[in-house]
């Protein structure tokens, strides 16, 4: 299938299908981690790396997806070949034949097939200005083992090091599998309604307001909304979720869901590219920019590090013949040579970009987002959570309870000015107030709507003030009442209209299912729990004993939450804050993380929270500080497995007591144990 391209104002050609969305998603996301960080002293030059190089004009990556593993194993198995037949006729078969330029000529040749791609990648970064490259390194370690006639030992190494570099190489294929796997949740094509018939189109193509007929065990390819009466949906791929999803008549259903039992019809609301999951596509491939402070800190000592170890090398060489009475060239040139090969710090330029990359991938699949591996890091170190109350522990689906209206008031008037007034706001208790007075009535005139954080509503009907909200809403504006709000337990919404304190509604709220298993499984990770809400104290008060949380506070204005969040981090204890990331905002900026819930409920809460929980379960919470937790420490396992062992080798290679094997061990074996342990994450059951 041919594609049509589209190109930016710099002629950088743009993702202009979901097929290349998600191969450049999966690409930015692991970039990271392919040959250019290899590169020890290399910075972010893969970064600027022309994409066309490795997009063909169907989107796809070719630069190691279309090899098949027989592919990349095809030029080791040669030289191994080569080098077992050498050895075997150096040691065990000799043959007259076998020496002199016959001897060396055989060794070059079996050490071309995985040296020469080293070579000339050598070659292309120090004409890029990366001189100390891993690929440097190892070519003059190698080439240094051919001059002093360690033939052998010179082709080992540099099969060892090609034999590790395809099992990188697998790793990073089968993580980029994995977020492939977790993004591409939607179908190329979808059925369409035209004049009753059904058609088949691209779903690139499909446009608002079409709709969309989905049969059973389909995959909806776009957002939109639900025309049939009742359908059911598999919501797994989106929110880790297993449980089916039932929806109604009018209600909203996304791009990736799965239509689980009879043929549906769905309005598209939202084009392709504007869908949610495209959202969270951009989402995961900005992740890989936000690097965490382990990450950054890798790649800067790596930069310093391997030049300090070539100049290392260099004296290892060259000093002894000032200091040693029976000075042999070949002899340091070698133990230079072994202290090249160990330095290599591939261990942890690959691994740990690869382990971060990995908890990201394990936590999208539990359909949790992280914004960046710097999340990961610091959700792990998080203290004291801090939670609102209305749609994060409870439901936020409100009913209306009671209804109070003074006697001298047109209850059912007020209730329709009440209503039309709060169709102006997204609140639960809007909905709930929707829900029980009915249809809006158009006939009735807003004037001067206006909403008042922290309070709620005002406007202007028939020339007359209407104030819809809590009872500081009526203290600002100085209306009389005559009842003790604080002895409501319920929700209430109280309503003045004409400068006269008109009646109340009471509106209750339920405690979600996982939400004493939330609390319960953050005290056992001894992280401290404190509710804020703006909702009454008596309320707050009620669902925080239920659950068992000793701090909490009620009828608090966002200002109120900041400074009692500032004042929780002025203990040095590090927050993180979960709310709906909108309403919340200055909290969600002010704390060391801010979870969202509900990712496929708000756009919003993509762009304001670094943490997105997309399906409003509040047990997602520990399991995403559970995630942080296992991905620092595999990375910190990591860090110090290469750090020891190379710190060994190199100490044991300068004084002469480690070979090549000990020295290819040190970097190639180090460095595939690390990918390994990394990969674990990534199959880890949490």
């Amino acid at each position: 299938m041919e594609h049509q391209h589209q190109y930016d104002s710099n002629g950088k050609q743009l993702c202009c299908t979901q097929e290349q969305k998600i191969n450049h998603c999966a690409d930015t996301a692991i970039k990271k981690t392919q040959k250019a960080p290899a590169c020890c002293a290399a910075d972010d030059h893969d970064a600027h790396v022309d994409e066309s190089k490795h997009s063909d004009d169907d989107g796809h990556d070719h630069s190691g997806e279309s090899a098949s593993t027989f592919d990349m194993f095809f030029r080791p198995g040669l030289t191994f070949i080569a080098l077992i037949v050498a050895l075997a006729l150096d040691h065990y078969i000799t043959q007259s034949w076998f020496t002199g330029w016959v001897r060396v000529g055989w060794y070059v040749a079996a050490y071309l097939p995985v040296g020469w791609p080293v070579l000339k990648e050598a070659y292309e970064s120090i004409r890029n200005g990366e001189i100390f490259s891993e690929f440097f390194l190892m070519g003059i370690a190698t080439l240094g083992a051919f001059a002093i006639g360690e033939y052998p030992e010179a082709v080992a190494v540099m099969l060892f090091y090609s034999v590790g570099e395809v099992f990188q190489t697998l790793a990073v294929k089968r993580a980029k599998l994995n977020i492939k796997t977790l993004l591409d949740q939607r179908p190329d094509e979808v059925t369409i309604l035209e004049n009753n018939q059904a058609v088949v189109k691209k779903a690139a193509t499909v446009n608002i307001g079409d709709i969309i007929q989905l049969k059973a065990g389909e995959k909806l390819g776009l957002d939109g909304e639900l025309l049939s009466d009742t359908a059911s949906f598999n919501t797994a791929a989106l929110t880790g979720e297993s449980k089916p999803d039932t929806k109604a008549k009018g209600e909203t259903v996304l791009a990736g869901m799965i239509n689980l039992n009879t043929v549906s019809q769905i309005k598209v609301t939202t084009a392709y590219t504007d869908s949610k999951l495209s959202k969270i596509l951009e989402l995961v491939q900005n992740a890989s920019a936000q690097k965490a402070p382990t990450e950054l800190f890798i790649r800067k000592f790596a930069k310093i590090y391997t030049p300090i170890v070539v100049g290392l090398a260099l004296a290892i060489c060259v000093l002894p013949y000032f200091f040693v009475d029976q000075y042999v060239f070949t002899q340091w040139l070698y133990r230079a040579l072994i202290f090249l090969v160990i330095s290599c710090p591939c261990a942890l330029v690959i691994s740990i970009p690869l382990g971060y990359f990995g908890g990201i991938g394990a936590a999208s699949r539990n359909g949790i987002l992280f914004k960046g591996s710097n999340f990961l890091d610091s959700i792990a170190t998080i203290q004291h959570v801090v939670m609102d109350k209305t749609g994060t522990m409870t439901e936020g689906v409100f009913k209306v309870q009671e209804v109070n209206i003074k006697p001298d008031v047109d209850k059912d008037t007020l209730l329709k000015m009440v209503n039309k007034l709060e169709s102006q706001s997204t609140h639960p208790v809007a909905t709930a107030i929707h829900n029980f007075v009915g249809a809006i009535d158009n006939t009735i005139e807003l004037v001067n709507v206006e909403e008042i954080s922290g309070h709620g509503l005002k406007a202007t009907v028939n020339g007359k003030e209407l104030l819809v909200g809590n009872f500081k809403l009526l203290n600002k504006f100085n209306i009389a009442y005559d009842l003790d709000p604080n002895s409501i337990v319920y929700t209430v919404i109280a309503i003045a209209y004409d400068q006269k304190f008109a009646g109340y509604l009471t509106i209750a709220d339920s405690i979600k299912e996982d939400a004493q298993v939330t609390i319960d499984a953050l005290k056992k990770l001894g992280i401290n729990v404190t509710m804020l809400s703006g909702d009454k104290s008596s309320v707050v008060k009620f669902v925080a004993d239920t659950l068992g949380i000793t701090n909490a506070f009620g009828d608090l204005l966002p200002e109120d939450k900041v400074n009692k969040v500032k004042e929780i981090k002025a203990q040095h204890q590090t927050v993180a804050f979960i709310g709906d990331g909108v309403n919340d905002a200055p909290v969600v900026a002010l704390s060391d993380v801010g979870v969202a819930m509900g990712g496929l409920g708000s756009d919003a809460t993509i762009e304001t929270a670094d943490v997105v929980i997309q399906d409003d379960k509040p047990s997602k919470i520990p399991l995403a500080i559970n995630i942080g937790k296992q991905t620092k420490k595999i990375v910190w396992q990591n860090i110090t497995l290469a750090f020891a062992v190379k710190a060994i080798v190199l100490i044991l290679g300068a004084g002469g007591l480690a070979t090549m094997w000990e020295a290819v061990f040190a970097d190639v074996g180090v460095a595939l144990l690390a990918i390994m342990n990394a990969v674990r994450i990534q199959r880890m059951r949490f």
